[in-house]
């Protein structure tokens, strides 16, 4: 909704209201404010959109993840960027049940960008394998996958990357 550089601007603002409370006394509202404060420095670093397009996303619902990430008009004034990571990373996601060569191209973006969680750099990674094996580049594929198996160490992909290295050696 805002700008990142406003958020940090409001919570600024409120923050110096907030001393000016405890100066005057009022206690009780200055530690209001700086909960208040908190609100916008957390939204700085996780944008409020991409939040609700995760949600979307949780329920297996694309068309509204996109209509949530079609809100962002410039990625790259209003969000950080990791932010612009996870941005493509959806985009992505919602990509690669209908276009592979664009679900291919935001997946790579994602990547360089940066995601901050091992398990989404290990699945944006088993998703560009299973590009790469259907535009049969085994190759990459290989690769991609040992890199998807090295970053999963909680073992949640590993049915998924099991059944892609046997369909591998189909090809």
């Amino acid at each position: 909704m805002f700008n990142k550089n406003l958020k940090l601007i409001i919570a600024g603002l409120i923050i110096a209201f907030s001393v000016y409370q405890f100066i005057e006394g009022n206690i009780g509202n200055g530690i209001f404010l700086i909960l208040l404060s908190l609100i916008f420095i957390f939204l700085y670093f996780r944008n409020e959109i991409i939040l609700l397009a995760f949600l979307k996303m949780r329920k297996q619902d694309l068309a509204g993840t996109k209509n949530w990430l079609d809100k962002i008009k410039n990625p790259k004034g209003a969000l950080t960027v990791k932010q612009q990571g996870y941005y493509n990373y959806l985009h992505g996601i919602i990509f690669s049940q209908t276009n592979l060569t664009q679900a291919e191209k935001y997946f790579k973006k994602a990547l360089k960008l940066g995601l901050t969680m091992d398990y989404d750099v290990a699945m944006a990674k088993l998703s560009l394998a299973g590009i790469s094996m259907q535009k049969r580049r085994k190759r990459e594929a290989t690769m991609l996958l040992n890199e998807a198996k090295k970053l999963d160490k909680n073992n949640m992909l590993t049915d998924q990357i099991k059944m892609m290295q046997q369909q591998l050696k189909k090809i």
